[in-house]
This record gives C-alpha cells, structure tokens and sequence, in this order.
C-alpha cells in the first residue's frame, strides 16, 4: 500500500495516523529495524530512489558547471576589462614616448645645425682677427715706408738745400 511506503513521512503518519493497519504496521516496522523495512521495500522503490537520487547528482552537476560557466564568463569579461583599463594607460603612455622621441630626434637635429653654425661664426671672426692683424702689420709697414720716407725725403731736401747754398 501507499503507507508502508512513505511511512517515515511526517505527512504520512498525519494522513494515516487513523488508520489502524498502517500504525500497526509501522510500529512492527519500527521493532523489525533495517532487516524488516528492507523486506517490506520493493525492488521498485530501490531502483525509483535510485533513479531520484541520480536524477538529483545530475541536477546538482549541471548547476554546478553552470555556475562554473558562469564564472569563468565573469572572470573573463573582469579580465578583459581590468586588461583595457590597463591598455588605455600603455597606449597613452606610448604615444607620449613617441611624442618624446620625435622631440629628441627634431633637438638633436638643430643641435647639430647650431654646432655647425657656431663652427662657422668661429671660422669667421677668426679670419676677421687674423684680418685685422694684416692690416695692422700693413699699417704698421706703412708708418715704417712713410718714415723712411720722409727721413729719405729730409735728407733729400739737406742735400738740395746744401747745394744751393754753396752756388750763391
């Protein structure tokens, strides 16, 4: 019967607990212990509350890997959010060292042209001083020919004078 099935039930024993045969058979039950409530047990009922508790793991199992899905999902998509948080930071980053490095290139490239330049502003205020050195020696010649000149010229102008002296 359907009571010596669910017997254990709290419902049970409130549905049959008027029902003479059913606590009659339960309490012989209860005094039998396992041996007994495994002869009253069909193999129907074995193999059902096998089949249940299967049927239970699987549900179980599935949920679990659903949540394990679920997770890993999450974990993913946390990944690849914390990764492009990361990525804006790097790019900007990079663009800014090759902002710096364009910088670098374009300085050293004038630096070179101003080195060049003052290279060449040396060359030409040395040629200048070494100008004026010329002129001052061609000066400095000069003031030397010119007194000789006049020394040439005086001792010219005794002679002349003392010739014309002697004739008169």
């Amino acid at each position: 019967t359907i009571c010596q099935l669910h017997w254990r039930e709290a419902a049970c024993t409130r549905r049959c607990s008027r029902d003479r045969r059913h606590t009659e058979g339960r309490r012989a039950a209860v005094r039998g212990g396992a041996a007994a409530l495994s002869t009253q047990l069909p193999r129907t009922m074995l193999s059902r509350l096998l089949k249940d508790h299967q049927a239970k793991q699987n549900e179980r199992k599935e949920l679990q890997e659903k949540r394990r899905r679920e997770a890993v999902v999450a974990a993913t998509r946390l990944t690849e959010a914390l990764v492009d948080h990361l990525n804006v930071g790097v790019a900007q980053a990079y663009v800014n060292q090759r902002k710096l490095d364009n910088e670098v290139k374009t300085l050293q490239i004038q630096a070179a042209q101003f080195a060049k330049q003052t290279q060449q502003w040396l060359g030409m205020v040395d040629n200048f001083n070494q100008a004026l050195k010329e002129i001052g020696d061609v000066e400095n010649w000069a003031r030397s020919i010119e007194m000789d000149m006049r020394t040439i010229a005086t001792a010219l102008e005794y002679v002349y004078k003392g010739q014309l002296q002697p004739a008169t």
